[in-house]
């Protein structure tokens, strides 16, 4: 049974490991990214960056806490001898 969760949190850290390769390289740099092809060109006037821009930083920290969630579950697991 613990075979099948260590199984499970590996394929969700795999996954988990290319959704944030694949967000941080749309955040935009110091001359702007890879966002400005999906709208995050457009700035509003409030804080100075984009809705889009704010969402993808949002994205990227919520994939990220389920990436470090699902590393620690996977060495507890294996810890404890599954």
């Amino acid at each position: 049974m613990t075979t099948i969760l260590v199984i499970a949190l590996a394929v969700l850290l795999v996954i988990t490991s290319v959704l944030l390769v694949v967000l941080i390289l749309l955040h935009r740099g110091k001359g702007g990214g890879l966002s400005d092809l999906f709208g995050g060109g457009v700035s509003s006037s409030i804080g100075g960056s984009s809705v889009a821009e704010k969402n993808l930083d949002r994205l990227t920290v919520g994939i990220g806490l389920i990436w470090a969630a699902s590393i620690v579950a996977v060495g507890l697991l294996v810890r404890t001898g599954s």
